[in-house]
């Protein structure tokens, strides 16, 4: 078994946005992901796929075939009939894991809302073969993630792995990690680091380049051991916007083949 390391759409924040003068495509991200070496791509949060056609969605899966690319897809959202929507989506795209995320506007479920949501859909994924993994982030307390996953007990729903997410809520990476290991299904790898404002007051939480923030990478992969449980590990930046367009495209660009070099070196 083996993990395989792959790119988010999020490795392309700025380049996909309308940020830039010339957007990026989802296939123009796809090439760029190939021509890197890389051959899993995570669609996750990138708008647009919601409102494809059929035919539009069959395109990329055609691109990522021709490229030797296999898809995953990410979401917000636990609404019954969005995840419908999403698994048919990820059943075009070919994607086996579905990674979502509990809170959106308007719906802010509880922990037996959620349990009964699971357990009322998790049927039609597991006959399509697509896990849900549920992300670890600020909005809502890893123990109540948790304790959902336990109540619906299924191998079709885990975790996404994120604990630069959890710093916010005062929730320490280390004590996330430990938590969650047993239930990862998925890993989303982005560094991070706490910089003063000027003027000194305040701080600002923001992406670092990986293996120079806070992120304790070799903690994380030894508690959650992503090789030896086939655990992809998906690339994602916190870059901010920079002084021009071109220095934001030139960084995204540089932090993504850091990131690359430092995960296959490991």
């Amino acid at each position: 078994m083996s993990s395989t390391i792959g790119l988010s759409s999020y490795a392309f924040f700025w380049q996909l946005s309308d940020a830039v003068s010339a957007p990026l495509s989802i296939h123009n991200a796809l090439a760029c992901t190939a021509d890197l070496g890389v051959e899993l791509f995570q669609i996750c949060d990138y708008a647009p796929v919601e409102h494809m056609s059929d035919d539009e969605l069959a395109a990329v899966r055609s691109t990522a075939d021709s490229l030797g690319i296999t898809l995953e897809l990410g979401t917000k959202g636990i609404r019954p009939e969005h995840l419908r929507k999403f698994l048919h989506i990820a059943r075009i795209l070919g994607s086996e894991l579905l990674r979502t995320m509990f809170n959106v506007p308007g719906h802010a479920p509880d922990a037996d809302e959620a349990t009964a949501i699971f357990t009322e859909v998790l049927p039609a994924f597991e006959a399509a073969g697509v896990r849900i993994a549920v992300e670890t982030y600020e909005q809502v307390p890893t123990a109540r993630i948790l304790d959902v996953i336990r109540r619906v007990d299924s191998p079709y729903l885990g975790i996404c792995s994120d604990p630069a997410n959890t710093v916010a809520a005062l929730e320490m990476p280390r004590e996330v990690i430990d938590a969650v290991a047993p239930y990862v299904l998925n890993m989303h790898i982005k560094d991070f680091a706490f910089s003063r404002k000027e003027g000194w007051v305040g701080f600002t939480y923001s992406g670092a380049p990986l293996g120079e923030g806070l992120l304790d990478y070799d903690y994380m992969a030894g508690k959650i051991q992503p090789s030896q449980r086939n655990i992809n590990q998906i690339v994602e930046h916190w870059l901010p916007w920079q002084d021009s367009e071109a220095e934001t495209i030139r960084l995204e660009n540089q932090w993504t083949q850091q990131s690359l070099e430092f995960l296959r070196s490991k």
